[in-house]
């Protein structure tokens, strides 16, 4: 018992921040070697690498690069991983009726990067999920219309973060934190055996929580709808886009999500910000292990049936 206390008493986080993924990871194990912890965050970060590799649609070997070239041409037998990536994002597409969607369309104006440009497209053209036709059979991928492509810009880092934690954990990391960007993956205690929290807050009064959450074991992702936006007609708008309809969305401050992996939260912060208050909490209810808060235009504060702030 002596030696028990000892050991958790020595107990310290140890942390580590670094660009990868066009984005700030901060990593953090707890231990009390901190060797062992440098060691095993490395580890971390080659296999967050290693997604990004794979989800590269620049990379001649992956698989995502052949299957947008082969667009409208022919099917293509993907790699396990990406398929089961890819059939878990037409999933999401389909519970949150084409809200979430990683396909869009090529135009001449692809290679500046001008996501905006490529997201109104999509809505005038109807790129779409529904055009991803997938074999699990002999797992190919064929995407239907020859300037349509997919990308995981919106659940990539996600999906990199759950990786990150699983090979942690089997390298005998019980507890630790992955801090992409602001949105956090957590499991076991903290030191002293606390659990982890996050103070969630309204946008318009960062500095100002209104609750602290227990996320230990979860992946807790916001979505924010305040800080960029255009004027029209004096009216403010963020540049978040109604899928269906090409215009910017408006009623919701933010979106929490709260899941079990960090792949499904960050799918899902951004669809639920376009679809409403009331639409994002009834599909949010029918999910198990899976809640949010919901912060609307007016400060005012909902949340799913099992959050209780």
């Amino acid at each position: 018992m002596l030696a028990i206390k000892t050991l958790t008493d020595n107990l310290t986080t140890y942390r580590r921040s670094v660009r990868l993924m066009g984005d700030k990871f901060e990593i953090s194990v707890v231990g009390n070697n901190p060797l062992l912890a440098d060691e095993q965050i490395d580890l971390a970060v080659d296999e967050i690498n290693r997604v990004e590799k794979l989800l590269s649609a620049f990379s001649d070997d992956s698989s995502i690069n052949q299957i947008n070239r082969n667009a409208g041409i022919a099917p293509v037998k993907a790699d396990g991983e990406t398929f089961r990536l890819i059939s878990r994002a037409v999933q999401i597409s389909e519970l949150t009726y084409g809200s979430f969607d990683i396909t869009y369309l090529t135009d001449k104006n692809e290679d500046h990067g001008d996501v905006t440009v490529k997201a109104t497209q999509q809505t005038k053209t109807l790129a779409s999920y529904k055009s991803i036709v997938l074999d699990a059979a002999n797992q190919t991928v064929f995407l239907k219309q020859a300037n349509m492509r997919i990308g995981f810009g919106a659940n990539g880092k996600g999906y990199a973060a759950d990786r990150a934690k699983y090979v942690l954990q089997m390298n005998g990391v019980d507890s630790g934190v992955i801090n992409v960007g602001g949105d956090l993956l957590t499991w076991g205690l903290q030191p002293g055996a606390m659990p982890w929290t996050v103070a969630d807050a309204d946008p318009g009064q960062a500095k100002q929580p209104f609750a602290d959450l227990e996320i230990s074991n979860m992946a807790f992702a916001t979505s924010v709808n305040a800080e960029k936006y255009a004027s029209i007609s004096n009216k403010k708008f963020v540049n978040v886009l109604n899928p269906k309809k090409g215009f910017p969305v408006s009623g919701i401050s933010s979106v929490s999500m709260l899941s079990p992996t960090a792949e499904f939260a960050d799918a899902m912060a951004t669809p639920i910000l376009s679809m409403g208050v009331n639409a994002g909490l009834y599909l949010i209810n029918q999910l198990n292990q899976v809640g949010c808060i919901i912060i609307d235009d007016q400060s005012r504060v909902y949340t799913s049936k099992d959050i209780s702030l």
